[in-house]
């Protein structure tokens, strides 16, 4: 018997060394048993940086990676704590009306949904949930003079809300309005034949002639289409200041510094008819487009509203307490609005004769006005800057802002008109003449105007200006004693003449 237990010992321990060496590959030596563990540690390395690189290779999500953080993430998660924490810690609490967008989302988006499994959707979301929960949180302020940075307020637009009862709603911010293409407007025509400034200017419905009056009290009818004079009225012992063609009569009214308001019957080119009343030049006057009712205003600080056919005083608008420089007349409400400068410009109830609202906008004293055409609105003008307006409530809508300021040279603006295809311009004292977007208040373009030759520099003022029916046409009145004509350039085009604009960040001031 023990024989054979030697023999079956020494037959076990032949196969073992057998195996040994068909495992290493090497029939001659035997290898040992630590270099066989050394090779399988840095097999099992390899492996596990094949598979973590693999991982953030082909990982749909790659927040899924960080919902159960092994011990080399450990600190990606750190690192991605710390941006998240410097990059948002200011903004941590979001305002209530967006918490709660986000939470009715997440409500849908739960009914709707069936329990997802594991690394879909719901995953990542309770991923970046940990991380920000792993975030650190702020400690408890202490009462401290120190300086510390201002905690922004969250604003509740509905009272009736839970989250504070805050009446003070955030403004939204206004957004820059992209400026429509406009061809530059070119000198026409120059005409001459009045003594003095030219003051005042308007054009007739009919749109074939139009009446200027000038310093030398003269209203001389002009045909629109050759410039050639075709009348002359002299009635006037004062520079003429306005003009006004009425559109269901053949009537002209004209005004002067003598005090006087004049109508003309252009059928037999004579005054008809006086109006008086003001104590002392008046500057402007304007028609109803509906009603017989004529509105004159001047430096007695006062607006009176004329029956046409009666020559009575239906109203004396007091309010203002400086020289009424324009005063313009529409079918709404407010049916009457003047400028004066004393800097401010009202709205007046024309039935009751008082003033519905008071614009106090302005600064400096507002010396010209134009109402568009076809919009509800309307625009005015003093030295610091240009502002348009919205009817009935006088609501301000934006400021006009060009390069150099309103004129570019520091001049006073004394002439506005604009048309239908929503073209402002404005004419200043000093000879500036700036080209206006009326839906953006974007200048696209500036011309300094030329004098007459023979005249002085100082002469290149603009006291008048009006576009004639169809806004194809410019008329200017100017110091220099002469009438220009201009018109937009025919041959211009957005690739010829690009539109020079840039959105600005300043904010909306009033």
């Amino acid at each position: 018997m023990p024989p054979k237990r030697a023999s079956r010992a020494k037959a076990s321990k032949a196969e073992d060394s057998q195996d040994v060496v068909m495992a290493g590959d090497t029939p001659d030596a035997v290898v040992p048993d630590v270099a066989i563990a050394a090779d399988q540690g840095s097999l099992k390395s390899i492996l596990e940086k094949s598979a973590k690189r693999t991982r953030e290779l082909f990982a749909e999500d790659q927040e899924s990676l960080y919902i159960t953080p092994t011990e080399d993430q450990t600190s990606q998660r750190v690192k991605l704590q710390s941006k998240i924490y410097d990059e948002y810690k200011h903004v941590q609490v979001l305002p209530y009306p967006l918490q709660k967008r986000m939470e009715e989302q997440q409500n849908q988006k739960k009914a709707k949904s069936a329990p997802a499994p594991s690394g879909d959707a719901s995953n990542v979301d309770s991923g970046v949930q940990m991380i920000l929960d792993g975030m650190p949180k702020k400690a408890s302020t202490q009462q401290s003079s120190a300086l510390v940075m201002h905690k922004p307020t969250i604003h509740n637009p509905f009272p009736d809300t839970p989250g504070g009862g805050s009446s003070l709603v955030r403004r939204p911010v206004a957004k820059a309005v992209r400026p429509e293409w406009h061809a530059p407007w070119k000198l026409m025509r120059v005409i001459s034949g009045h003594q003095g400034w030219v003051r005042s200017v308007a054009v007739e419905p009919g749109n074939t002639w139009f009446a200027t009056g000038a310093g030398d009290r003269i209203i001389k009818i002009w045909d629109l289409a050759s410039g050639r004079l075709k009348l002359s009225l002299t009635g006037h012992i004062g520079q003429v200041r306005g003009l006004a063609v009425s559109p269901r009569h053949p009537y002209l009214f004209s005004c002067g510094d003598d005090k006087m308001v004049k109508c003309w019957d252009l059928e037999t080119n004579k005054v008809i008819r006086h109006y008086h009343g003001h104590l002392s030049g008046v500057y402007a006057l304007a028609l109803h487009p509906t009603l017989d009712v004529l509105v004159t205003s001047g430096r007695d600080a006062t607006a009176r509203v004329w029956d046409m056919r009666t020559k009575q005083a239906v109203h004396v608008l007091s309010g203002h307490t400086g020289t009424v420089s324009s005063v313009k007349c529409q079918e709404a409400d407010p049916q009457v609005i003047t400028s004066s400068m004393d800097s401010t410009v009202r709205l007046w109830d024309l039935a009751a004769g008082k003033t519905m609202t008071t614009l106090t906008h302005h600064k400096k004293s507002v010396r010209a006005m134009t109402l568009h055409p076809t919009e509800f609105t309307f625009a005015t003008a003093s030295p610091d800057n240009i502002k348009q307006w919205k009817c009935p409530e006088g609501q301000f809508m934006r400021n006009f802002e060009g390069p150099g300021g309103v004129t570019g040279g520091g001049g006073i603006v004394n002439a506005m008109a604009v048309n239908a295809d929503n073209v402002m311009f404005t004419g200043a004292d000093n000879g500036a003449m700036g080209f206006w977007d009326w839906k953006s208040g974007h200048q696209f373009q500036r011309l300094d105007s030329l004098v007459q030759p023979g005249s002085l520099e100082s002469e290149a003022g603009i006291f008048c200006a009006e576009f004639d029916k169809t806004g194809l046409r410019l008329i200017t009145g100017e110091a220099d004693k002469t009438i220009k004509i201009w018109k937009e350039d025919d041959e211009a085009t957005p690739e010829t003449h690009p539109l020079d604009w840039k959105p600005s960040l300043m904010r909306k001031r009033y």
